[in-house]
C-alpha cells in the first residue's frame, strides 16, 4: 500500500532533485552522474520501459528508456537533438500542485500543476500526471511522467 506522504516525498525529492543538476552544472561539477543518480533513485526504469512525456519535447516526444530521459535532462545526445537540458534551464525553485492523488494498493496516479520559479520571481506553469508504483523492495518509483503546457488558444 502506497501511502499519500510517500507520493509528498518523491515529489519533493524530485523538486530537489532537479535543481540539484542545474545547480551542479552552474558550478562546473559532474552533474550528469548526479543526473543518473536521480533517475535511478526516482524512476522504475529497473522494472521495465518508463513512460516519459516530458514538457519541451515536440520531434521525439515520447521517451520509453533511461537515456531518452536522461537527454531531455540534461542534454548532450545526439540522438535527440531538440533536448537542451531542462534541468539546466537555470530553476531557483519547483512546486507540486496536486489537483488529483488516487492511491490503487501499489499505484499511485498524481495529476495537477508544477510550477517552476526563474531568477525574477515569475514561475512556468506546467500541467503533469505522474503514475507511482512501488518495486519489490518497496521503493516508490515514477513509471509515467507525463508534463506539458497548458492549452493556449
Amino acid at each position: 500500500m502506497i501511502l499519500k506522504k510517500e507520493v509528498l516525498n518523491i515529489q519533493e525529492k524530485w523538486s530537489k532533485g532537479l535543481l540539484k543538476i542545474g545547480k551542479l552544472h552552474r558550478n562546473s561539477s559532474n552533474y550528469k552522474k548526479e543526473a543518473v543518480n536521480y533517475l535511478s533513485e526516482l524512476y522504475g526504469f529497473h522494472m521495465g520501459e518508463v513512460f516519459f512525456k516530458p514538457t519541451l519535447a515536440s520531434i521525439q516526444q515520447f521517451r520509453l528508456t533511461k537515456d531518452a530521459a536522461l537527454s531531455y535532462f540534461i542534454g548532450g545526445d545526439s540522438n535527440f537533438n531538440e533536448d537542451g537540458g531542462f534541468a539546466l534551464l537555470n530553476w531557483e525553485a519547483v512546486r507540486f500542485e496536486n489537483i488529483g492523488l488516487r492511491i490503487e494498493g501499489n499505484i499511485a496516479i498524481a495529476m495537477g500543476n508544477y510550477f517552476f520559479q526563474k531568477e525574477d520571481k515569475s514561475e512556468v506553469k506546467v500541467e503533469y500526471t505522474f503514475i507511482y508504483k512501488k518495486d519489490d523492495s518497496g521503493k516508490l518509483c515514477i513509471i509515467l511522467h507525463d508534463s506539458h503546457f497548458p492549452f493556449n488558444s
